[in-house]
């Protein structure tokens, strides 16, 4: 790898650090190719992405970004898991290190925040964007079909007594 090419990819971790709402990273030795994109299948499918990247480089695309903190847990065979939800990486990450005994989350950053593997778990049970989304949604839609349901409610109940009138002069 050329200066320009480590140029580059220093220049794209930079703008992983800088965007991403967590970054979870992890050791991976002795994971097979299969299960490593596996790992990116299911980081994807979240609306994340897996990166491995030479530690140094990383170390170098982290100066001056939020979540600088992270550099220390940069040894070894890292790898880096993130995505713009502050929660996806981290569900992505946690699922999978429960089905692999080889990878093992060491800790990560959300925003400025450093977390430690304790940390990164309990973002991982926190609610997805989308699945706040579909809370506020329905919360939102929940009023309208209470006053509906109050409006229409006096007319069930004059029925219903006109029905129970009607039913004891017949009788």
């Amino acid at each position: 790898m050329d200066r320009a090419q480590k140029e580059q990819l220093v220049e794209e971790l930079g703008q992983i650090f800088e965007s991403s709402g967590v970054v979870v990273v992890s050791h991976y030795a002795g994971l097979t190719v299969a299960e490593m994109q596996d790992l990116r299948a299911r980081a994807r499918d979240a609306g994340g992405s897996v990166r491995v990247a030479k530690n140094r480089l990383a170390k170098i695309a982290l100066e001056g970004k939020p979540c600088a903190s992270i550099a220390d847990l940069l040894s070894g065979m890292t790898v880096l898991t993130y995505s713009e939800d502050p929660v996806a990486a981290a569900k992505v990450a946690q699922e999978y290190a429960k089905e692999n005994s080889k990878f093992e989350i060491l800790g990560g950053a959300m925003g400025e925040n450093a977390l430690d593997v304790a940390g990164v778990e309990a973002v991982s049970k926190m609610p997805s964007r989308e699945e706040l989304i579909s809370t506020i949604a329905g919360m939102l839609g929940a009023p309208a079909s209470n006053i509906a349901g109050a409006i229409g409610a006096p007319a069930s109940n004059i029925a219903s007594i006109l029905s129970t009138i009607e039913d004891k002069a017949a009788a």
